[in-house]
């Protein structure tokens, strides 16, 4: 009988366990039990991300997946309070790290679109939170997505309404060696963020506000094709949504905050295949 090719899932799960690999240490400290390293805890973490799952189901179909087990070197399989435990304690800058790492993966070109969305903090029904007139706040969400792989370059989660304008700043500041040109709207039609942008060299095509003529003018001379591809934006929202979610299911700022750098990684990861 031939050998069974290797599914997706599987590839995801030696692709995020490279990058793991790269970004830290096999344990967290010299007194961690060693029962289980941080490259499992990390890629299990994902898995959970990319099935859109519990921790409690993932680890009941972890048990009939003998391949995936033999790609983690898992001997037996951890508890749903230890993946949970690990959660709380992989910083955030973690995270980072292994984003980066993951654009580097990909074939990127430096053609930046810079765009945000809304994520609800909550799993509950419309129908219940319209009857029983509750309003739950959502997390805004401003991506950096490279327009020819749709990789995610960055991201910047905030919990105010803080706008469009004042945010794109540190965005560009932390990426002008991966950004050449930037993508935006008329949300970011600020000269501050203009300016900044061809400081560090980097081109901007963001549209004009029109109050006058002059603003027709101006956006009328935009790169069209170029401009055009700013909808790779809505794209990569939709399909994070779609994929993994339009909701965080932790209930701290700060847990939420790197569900979405999780799933970011993800999808970088499921690019590379």
């Amino acid at each position: 009988m031939e050998a069974l090719p290797k599914s997706r899932l599987l590839r995801f799960v030696e692709q995020a366990m490279h990058v793991a690999q790269r970004a830290v240490t096999r344990y967290s400290s010299k007194f961690s039990k060693r029962r289980y390293t941080l490259h499992q805890h990390i890629v299990l973490l994902c898995l959970k991300v990319r099935k859109n799952t519990t921790y409690r189901t993932l680890l009941d179909e972890l048990i009939e997946m003998p391949r995936i087990r033999s790609a983690l070197d898992l001997e037996e399989i951890p508890s749903p309070s230890t993946l949970c435990k690990a959660f709380n304690r992989l910083d955030m800058a973690v995270w980072r790290v292994l984003l980066n790492l993951s654009v580097t993966l990909l074939p990127t070109n430096g053609v930046v679109g810079i765009d945000a969305s809304g994520f609800d903090r909550s799993h509950a029904s419309k129908h219940y939170t319209k009857r029983t007139k509750l309003t739950i706040q959502q997390l805004k969400v401003t991506l950096l997505v490279d327009t020819r792989v749709n990789a995610i370059i960055d991201l910047h989660v905030t919990t105010t309404r803080k706008h469009d304008s004042q945010i794109a700043p540190s965005l560009i500041k932390r990426n002008t060696d991966e950004v050449a040109i930037l993508l935006g709207d008329k949300g970011y039609d600020d000269q501050k963020i203009r300016a900044l942008a061809r400081e560090d060299g980097v081109r901007p095509i963001i549209k004009h506000r029109e109050f006058s003529p002059l603003h027709k003018a101006w956006n009328s001379r935009l790169d069209a094709d170029l401009y055009g591809q700013r909808s790779q934006n809505e794209t990569v929202n939709s399909r994070i949504k779609r994929k993994y979610g339009a909701f965080v299911r932790s209930r701290r700022w700060w847990k939420q905050f790197r569900e979405l750098v999780i799933r970011c990684f993800t999808h970088n990861i499921d690019k590379t295949l």
